[in-house]
């Protein structure tokens, strides 16, 4: 009888051991190599507790995937998918409150006023998020905003510039879904966009675009209405546009951008060149903020059909050629 009882004790002081060690001793976090990230655990919807555990597990979070399984058959929470990150010690326990809480971890995506598909594509992947590739494969797909531009040959334009939160659980269509439901937001404030059910109220597709190149050419505020204006002028008066930043446009999307602009881009047979080709481009080449949309949407009444850069940031304007080749020959004694 001795034998068996000290037979269960030992059983009982194992078995309290293992507990302790599985559940209760805190794990050193995974150490990541030298100029890496903190190590993280990307944990998929659908998974089963058992592949969860064993992931864990894998990756070093936790020692023991069997005494987490026996902590979820006790507690028997719902374990949540999504990117988790470990740079701290834990224990079982405290690791499986938060998958429990779902204390997911975010990538930081930042989108500049200005940026066009191929640069958010880059952020993206800096981020950690996927290859640029797949991004722009997502972006590519118009469908999703033919409700409010039936002329989209992309989502170009409509992913609005602001700053997210990601996670590696999110598909790139996730992500690209986010900024355009972003964009609807503002543009209802902005009255762009119409309530849901109501019927367009703007030529969206040209407004947008037209933002997109006011957003391109100046970064600073007071003058994109007067930027819109002259190109607004352009239009009526049938002078081509001749904008820098379309021709740029252009070169991206044909994959031979070199960070100049050279006299084949000025001749390449492209919709999106403005200087070979009269009115606005197909469509945006940038993601415009909400300055250059509100100057797009109320530009400044002036006579202005040209400017040219002062080479401190601004634009001197011009309503003669005259007036104009004077800026110009201004502008070119500043650059020398």
């Amino acid at each position: 009888m001795r034998s068996f009882l000290r037979f269960i004790a030992v059983v009982v002081l194992a078995l309290g051991a293992w507990l302790l060690w599985g559940l209760v001793i805190p794990r050193r976090a995974p150490q990541p190599a030298a100029g890496q990230p903190p190590a993280t655990v990307l944990l998929r919807p659908g998974w089963s507790s058992r592949r969860i555990a064993g992931e864990l597990q894998s990756a070093g979070v936790i020692p023991s995937a069997r005494a987490f399984l026996l902590l979820h058959a006790i507690r028997l929470r719902r374990l949540k998918a999504g990117e988790y990150l470990f740079d701290r010690p834990a224990t079982a326990i405290q690791v499986y409150n938060r998958i429990a809480l779902g204390d997911i971890y975010f990538h930081t995506v930042t989108v500049p006023e200005g940026f066009n598909m191929f640069d958010i594509a880059a952020a993206v992947q800096q981020a950690g998020l996927g290859p640029a590739a797949d991004f722009l494969k997502a972006a590519g797909d118009p469908t999703s905003i033919h409700d409010l531009d039936p002329q989209a040959r992309s989502l170009e334009g409509y992913l609005f510039p602001d700053t997210y939160q990601f996670t590696r659980a999110q598909s790139m269509q996730d992500m690209a879904g986010e900024m355009l439901r972003q964009f609807r937001q503002k543009g209802r404030a902005l009255g762009l966009v119409p309530a849901p059910g109501s019927p367009p109220t703007t030529d969206l597709h040209a407004l947008v675009t037209m933002a997109s190149i006011v957003e391109k050419e100046t970064s600073a505020p007071e003058e994109r209405p007067l930027i819109a204006g002259v190109y607004y002028n352009r239009l009526q008066h049938r002078i081509a546009l001749q904008a820098d930043p379309s021709v740029i446009y252009a070169a991206q999307l044909a994959g031979r951008y070199s960070g100049e602009i050279h006299r084949s881009d000025l001749d390449a047979d492209s919709p999106y060149n403005t200087y070979k080709y009269p009115g606005l481009p197909p469509g945006p080449i940038c993601n415009p903020g909400e300055a250059s949309l509100q100057a797009a949407m109320h530009p400044a009444q002036t006579d202005y059909l040209y400017f040219v850069s002062d080479n401190n940031g601004h634009h001197r304007f011009a309503a003669t050629l005259d007036e104009h080749a004077k800026n110009v020959q201004a502008y070119r004694r500043g650059r020398r």
